[in-house]
């Protein structure tokens, strides 16, 4: 069973290396602050899933919870440090 966790980890640190690519390469600095939330889901994701591949998922899932806070908090305050301070597009 770990072999399948092991796998959905692999998978979701693929699908993250997009999101990376995303916040180097960002048009618009709304691009790169999605991708910036969407790494941050990944991580969440990812840190369940290692909760699962060590049998520890009550310790990891609570980092988990706490990590999604975080990156919540954090997506609210650059929205609204973004719309209190206008950007130019590059």
């Amino acid at each position: 069973m770990t072999d399948v966790f092991t796998l959905g980890a692999a998978i979701v640190v693929a699908i993250s290396a997009a999101g990376f690519y995303r916040i180097v390469a960002g048009r618009t600095v709304y691009d790169r602050l999605l991708a910036v939330g969407a790494v941050g889901t990944n991580a969440i994701v990812l840190l369940a899933l290692t909760g699962f591949i060590f049998e520890r998922p009550e310790a990891f899932v609570d980092l988990a919870l706490a990590y999604a806070l975080l990156n919540f908090i954090a997506a609210v305050a650059a929205g609204k440090y973004l719309e209190a301070h206008p950007q130019e597009d590059a």
